[in-house]
């Protein structure tokens, strides 16, 4: 294991995969929190993306909780700025923030803005969207410690929507191009705009064909479950040849809180004040039967 003072363990199996699943349970519950602050705002993807963060956090990223800019950390850069109620979630439950600071979420002088900015919150590493930009801005990031000669590895968190975005794929080239081993893009496939389903607005399949035909390795997998997850992760970290990789996780808008998950038009949710309780109370009962 790397040098690191809190981390997952890297060795995937049954004890593995229950700390992970109770990881993704506490981010859904973080998030939960926050949205109730505001009492509104993009808790369906922070549902939805719960497993993803968890399995970044604890069991693939590098990293120090004390000193987020620790020269010798993984970067994952969250390009979907408007799911940093997600990452906030995430970086709550690795002990980057502390939790009682979810109760300022979006408020005045908070550190948890609405949206995600590196210059307000420790442990956000870019300021993300608008969508289109975090990959291209990875790349550079790429390339600069390729020329460190630094070991570490650079997450691009992206969405399907920004598949419709042609800087996008001019980073995809790009970093096929430099040959770029060390950055690992992961696609939040939901199939969920604003304005309706992401495949009704621009369709991007076949979507694995195009990553691998720009040269990258691309693996699609479902992002709720946690040993899919696990597996992609490590097979994408592990790959031996020198070019990018792609990991595409499908996955449910709402998920764990299925009044949430039926909702039609989801992207940004307004939660009756009884609902918050309601959400929390099936996460909890959920959790406590698994």
């Amino acid at each position: 294991m790397r040098d690191v003072d809190i981390k997952q363990t890297n060795a995937a199996g049954a004890a593995d995969t229950v700390s992970l699943k109770q990881r993704a349970y506490r981010i859904r519950r973080h998030a939960l929190r926050m949205g109730e602050v505001q009492g509104q705002g993009y808790i369906a993807q922070a549902l939805g993306f719960a497993d993803v963060l968890a399995v970044c956090y604890f069991h693939a990223l590098t990293y120090r909780a004390g000193d987020p800019e620790w020269e010798g950390r993984d970067r994952l850069y969250l390009s979907i700025g408007h799911y940093a109620i997600a990452l906030y979630a995430a970086l709550i439950e690795a002990g980057v923030l502390p939790e009682d600071e979810l109760e300022t979420y979006g408020g005045d002088d908070s550190r948890l803005p609405m949206s995600g900015m590196a210059a307000y919150t420790p442990g956000m590493e870019i300021t993300g969207g608008s969508l289109g930009h975090g990959l291209g801005i990875a790349v550079g990031a790429a390339l600069g410690l390729k020329r460190k000669q630094s070991t570490s590895l650079i997450y691009n968190l992206l969405s399907d929507g920004e598949l419709g975005e042609g800087s996008t794929w001019e980073a995809v080239m790009s970093a096929a191009h430099h040959r770029l081993d060390n950055l690992i893009a992961v696609v939040d496939f939901n199939n969920q705009q604003a304005d309706g389903p992401s495949q009704d607005m621009l369709c991007a399949e076949p979507l694995e064909d195009k990553w691998r035909a720009f040269g990258w390795h691309a693996q699609r997998v479902n992002g709720n479950d946690i040993d899919a997850l696990t597996c992609a992760f490590d097979t994408a970290r592990n790959h031996d040849r020198a070019r990018p990789r792609a990991i595409i996780c499908d996955t449910r808008m709402g998920k764990g809180v299925p009044f949430l998950e039926s909702r039609e038009r989801n992207h940004f949710l307004r939660v009756d004040a009884h609902e918050w309780a309601q959400a929390i109370d099936i996460l909890d009962r959920a959790n406590a039967q698994s």
